[in-house]
């Protein structure tokens, strides 16, 4: 972005005799499509026409500015506002997409075209609005990064003015109200029918999904901001575990799903939800490899949620090290096959190594101070519970090999006194009993591969590993070959 600083923004036509023949007629289909309400169209347009042309003519500079496009157009309507502020969402979004430094003022009006966006949206007696899943999307997803790439911004930049700062400081705009999506998911979950709650706008399909995805985008909020407990609170009324919601038009939009899980995953495991954690990456990734034939096609998606997936991977290795248990065979082969020598590092309780995989698999924690202080504290409660581990996973590893063992051997392998042993293995039956999820209630529960009591001074262990169950695989394979052949 060298050579693009914010005032070509404000310089009237400049570029509109260089804008090539294919801008105008996609700029002019888009706005009749939106007029239109015609969703086909328009996601056609988006999701294909946008990317093509980028691709040709605007890899690496901005998209014809506001008022080039207003003199395309060559119209002042009122139907035109919607449009522009959609065409806007666009320019911004690649615009940040660019290599170098994004100016403050484009950073700004970025996101006040957010804020109209959503005042259109939520202000009574406005033309209903229609958009395909993954706009809707979208615009949740950069709105947040946006959100956060400022704040990283506005840390360092010492010089900026208190107006600019004040005013970048307005996210309030986060209103799941108005679709009555979190009525709607609590009547779907009893059984009932979400129609008979869902009011005016909810029974619309644009303001239940606009719902349905800030609910998601203020789960990915408050894990960047460090509250996982309102994280996971935001979703209470979204099972991710029934089967249902795979159905629904949520499922279409994989970033979504991705996102969702990744996220949810990352706040159990930061509130020592080992369990709930193990479970949700894994649910999503037999998801993946169920499902990867069908959104091959998506070629300028699979990048980020490859990466994404990538991430989820890594934080699942770290959970399976902390607290080991048994889970899919396929996902487990993935695991020691991508980690390799870094899962056995983990597993050996390598302080460095938690550390290395933390930071590439964390998302990005938003800090308000300079030298990204949140960030940091993030990384050192973190290593904190892999401390307290560190011996665990040295008596677990122990424990495998008996059946019975006295409490003197034990801690004369491990070159400890016995009364500092019988701490560690009080500690070790703490950190193993987990607060879990059910599909009944929560509880907490057991879910290590080891178990043991002690009578006087000698430790009975059992083994709780279950045997692999070889038919799970020959249904999973029938499972991807009827949807591969779905596909053909």
């Amino acid at each position: 972005m060298d050579d693009h600083d914010s005032d070509d923004y404000d310089d009237i036509g400049s570029d509109y005799e260089n804008v090539p023949d294919q801008i105008h007629e996609f700029i002019l289909n888009l706005r009749k499509s939106i007029i239109d309400r015609n969703v086909y169209d328009i996601q056609a347009l988006y999701e294909n026409n946008f990317n093509k042309l980028t691709e040709m003519y605007y890899k690496s500079e901005p998209w014809p500015n506001e008022n080039t496009v207003k003199m395309i157009i060559d119209s002042n309507d009122k139907d035109d506002f919607i449009f522009l502020i959609l065409y806007k969402d666009l320019y911004f979004r690649h615009y940040y997409s660019l290599d170098g430094e994004i100016p403050s003022e484009i950073r700004l009006k970025s996101f006040f075209n957010y804020c109209e966006l959503f005042n259109y949206i939520l202000t009574e007696n406005t033309e209903p609005l229609e958009l395909p899943n993954q706009w809707l999307w979208d615009i949740i997803d950069e709105f947040i990064y946006q959100f956060q790439s400022f704040t990283a911004f506005k840390a360092k930049a010492a010089e900026l003015s208190l107006e600019d700062k004040e005013n970048i400081n307005k996210p309030n705009v986060w209103n799941v109200h108005a679709s009555n999506i979190n009525q709607q998911l609590r009547e779907f979950n009893n059984g009932r029918d979400p129609d008979l709650v869902a009011g005016e706008y909810g029974r619309l399909i644009f303001y239940k999904m606009l719902g349905y995805f800030s609910l998601i985008g203020l789960l990915r909020l408050h894990c960047m901001l460090g509250d996982y407990y309102l994280a996971i609170k935001v979703l209470e009324n979204i099972d991710l575990n029934r089967q249902q919601l795979q159905s629904m038009a949520i499922s279409r939009v994989l970033a979504c799903q991705v996102t969702t899980f990744y996220y949810v995953g990352f706040a159990y495991m930061m509130m020592h939800r080992y369990s709930d954690a193990i479970r949700t990456f894994s649910n999503i990734l037999v998801y993946m490899q169920r499902t990867k034939p069908i959104y091959n096609y998506r070629t300028f998606q699979m990048e980020m949620i490859e990466k994404q997936t990538d991430r989820i991977y890594r934080l699942l290795a770290i959970c399976l090290a902390l607290h080991p248990q048994r889970i899919d065979e396929s996902i487990m082969n993935q695991v020691e096959e991508k980690m390799h020598d870094s899962f056995i590092k983990l597993r050996s309780g390598d302080i460095k190594e938690f550390k290395s995989v933390f930071k590439q698999s964390c998302p990005k924690i938003v800090s308000f101070m300079a030298n990204n202080i949140s960030y940091q504290h993030q990384i050192k409660i973190f290593l904190e519970e892999v401390e307290q581990q560190q011996k665990l996973l040295e008596i677990r590893s122990l424990l495998k090999f008996y059946t019975t063992m006295t409490i003197d051997k034990l801690a004369s392998i491990i070159e400890i006194s016995p009364e500092e042993l019988n701490r560690y293995l009080l500690c070790f039956k703490h950190k193993m009993q987990n607060y879990s999820s059910t599909k009944q209630l929560d509880e907490f529960q057991s879910g290590s591969d080891v178990d043991f009591y002690i009578d006087k001074d000698m430790i009975h262990i059992a083994d709780t590993k279950v045997a692999p169950r070889y038919g799970d695989y020959f249904l999973r394979q029938i499972y991807r070959f009827d949807e591969l052949y779905r596909v053909i």
